[in-house]
């Protein structure tokens, strides 16, 4: 049962951090879990190194979404000048990105 929670928890945490930082992240809600899930370790471990205890309540929540940041961050230094390579039009406003980060998470596992 604790894995299920896990992976809500994940979720919700991921949707947030999507929501929260700026830029394209083209994943469906499957990778957007496992983001989630991902910052939930990286922001635990983070907050424990600072003396936090991220194991329940407002503390745990934050620790993952910013981790979740920290790791949408990552990508997109990663991906960063391969998009740029391939996008042509003008510059893409906040209300794209949210409504892309929708489109996304809308088209299921199977992408």
């Amino acid at each position: 049962m604790w894995m299920i929670g896990y992976a809500v928890f994940g979720l919700v945490a991921g949707v947030i951090a999507r929501m929260l930082h700026p830029g394209r992240d083209p994943m469906n809600w499957l990778w957007t879990m496992l983001l989630g899930i991902g910052g939930a370790e990286v922001g635990g471990f983070a907050a424990r190194q600072m003396g936090y205890d991220p194991s329940a309540g407002l503390t745990a929540w934050i620790a993952a979404i910013a981790g979740s940041v920290l790791l949408l961050v990552g990508y997109h230094m990663m991906t960063a000048p391969a998009a740029r390579a391939l996008d042509s039009s003008g510059p893409a406003t906040n209300a794209d990105y949210k409504r892309a980060a929708m489109d996304d998470l809308s088209r299921g596992p199977n992408g």
